[in-house]
């Protein structure tokens, strides 16, 4: 049996074609890129059907190929905390807000969760920007109070395509409505979101899977018996790809984003560990919670530097950052893209210092990626806090697979800890084709994870 896995992300919709074993396929993948429409406000959207059309040619480009035939299962790794307003017909009634997006502000006199450290420890987040229970009160007041209902991105494109698409709890989670240990809609979340249960998707109960609907299995006859499993939020999927499943290891995942996080084993039910006050937490899958930081920055910020600064490129560029090395000569706050919670710093808030006319371009892209290793070594710290034991570190993601001096500047930052690379570019697609075939401990035998100083070609 082969897996189809779906990767829903920011900047891009791709498929690729895995094996049993969740490795990937040569030459299976079909990917198209998305427009994310951005503004100095803070906007941060996707249009719904533009993505639903992407992610319809990625499948047909793979049927076309012939790399469906042997497909049982389809796993999905799906961006976290995105809403749409939906209409009756289920089709967008306005724009995907993703979690780039910082306009959503709480209403003017509103008070929030009555005991801010219960609701922290029972939903893994707080009453913030980023998350439903600000959101949907913010898309209320331009228009959206008269939505037939709201999604996320995933249970909007899925729903377009499968029999039915509830919401599974690792995406739940996400939106900050969730009780993490009953597995239902917290009650003081939704009067805060001004929503009723009814309003929002359906869970997914533990085991569920859907099928394509007839319309869809008739285009591809050859997924038309696979079984669709919840979707997995991306990050949660990361860190399985990396091989973290466990309080023994931290991912840092640097992609579009970045983060940093960990995995351990409470099934539904089951006491929740202590929630440092800075971290967030969320649902990997019924059985499994994940707690760490994100970043609004990670590849974006090189991406910034590569559009406006005349950077070298290639082993050019590589050698130049080593010349310059983590970002001495100047230190930059990478925040361009504003806080993930906890914090609340708007879009615009990245900043350069120590500039002189001796500065280079790629001193200044060297001190924007110093920076967030920065930012990422002190939340690292927290994680540890909660275990009580330093951690061992994978370091994974595009952006990290693409350059070796990165990897070694969040190496140096990070000691004493032991610091490993995993060098499959497809940790997302591995870890939510392993959650989906519930094998989430095995991964921590996973293969692909080496020095961070190798810069030999993946095996993907």
């Amino acid at each position: 049996m082969d897996i189809l896995a779906l990767d829903l992300g920011t900047s891009s919709v791709r498929g690729l074609v895995l094996d049993a074993d969740a490795v990937p396929r040569p030459g299976a993948l079909a990917r198209r890129k998305v427009h994310l429409a951005t503004g100095d406000d803070g906007t941060g959207t996707l249009d719904g059907a533009g993505y639903l059309a992407c992610l319809v040619e990625c499948l047909d480009e793979l049927a076309a190929g012939g790399h469906l035939g042997q497909v049982g299962l389809v796993a999905t790794s799906a961006q976290w905390h995105s809403v749409l307003p939906l209409a009756a017909d289920g089709t967008p009634s306005g724009p995907v807000l993703t979690w780039l997006d910082t306009r959503p502000a709480a209403p003017a006199g509103a008070v929030g969760p009555a005991d801010p450290d219960d609701y922290h420890l029972r939903t893994g987040t707080w009453w913030h920007r980023c998350y439903w229970s600000v959101r949907l009160p913010w898309l209320a007041e331009r228009g959206g109070d008269s939505a037939a209902g709201f999604a996320g991105l995933a249970e909007y494109v899925l729903g377009a395509l499968l029999d039915e698409a509830p919401m599974s709890v690792s995406l739940a989670s996400g939106t900050g409505l969730l009780d993490l240990r009953r597995l239902d809609w917290d009650p003081e979340a939704c009067v805060l979101a001004g929503v009723r249960p009814e309003r929002l998707p359906p869970l997914a109960p533990q085991g569920w899977h859907g099928r394509l609907n007839p319309e869809h299995a008739k285009r591809w006859p050859q997924l038309a018996g696979a079984r669709w499993a919840a979707p997995v939020g991306d990050g949660a999927a990361s860190n399985v790809g990396s091989g973290c499943v466990d309080g023994s290891r931290a991912a840092v995942t640097v992609g579009t984003s970045a983060a940093v996080r960990m995995i351990q084993a409470v099934p539904a039910g089951a006491e929740l560990p202590p929630l440092p006050d800075q971290l967030w937490r969320y649902r990997v899958d019924h059985d499994h919670v994940v707690t760490g930081a994100a970043y609004s920055s990670g590849g974006n910020l090189f991406a910034w530097a590569n559009r406006e600064l005349r950077l070298p490129e290639g082993a050019k560029l590589e050698a130049a950052l080593h010349r310059a090395g983590a970002g001495a000569r100047v230190r930059a706050n990478p925040r361009f893209g504003g806080d993930r919670p906890p914090g609340t710093a708007p879009a615009g808030s990245g900043e350069l210092r120590g500039l002189s006319f001796g500065t280079t371009a790629v001193d200044i892209l060297a001190g924007l990626m110093g920076g967030l290793c920065r930012l990422v070594a002190d939340d690292l710290a927290l994680l540890e806090a909660g275990v009580g034991d330093p951690m061992e570190v994978v370091l994974g993601g595009g952006a990290l697979t693409a350059s070796p001096w990165w990897r070694a500047a969040f190496a140096e930052v990070l000691v004493p800890r032991t610091v490993r690379w995993q060098r499959n570019p497809e940790i997302g697609a591995t870890g939510a084709a392993l959650v989906a075939l519930g094998r989430v401990a095995q991964a921590a035998d996973i293969g692909g994870v080496g020095p961070p100083d190798a810069d030999a070609a993946p095996d993907a």
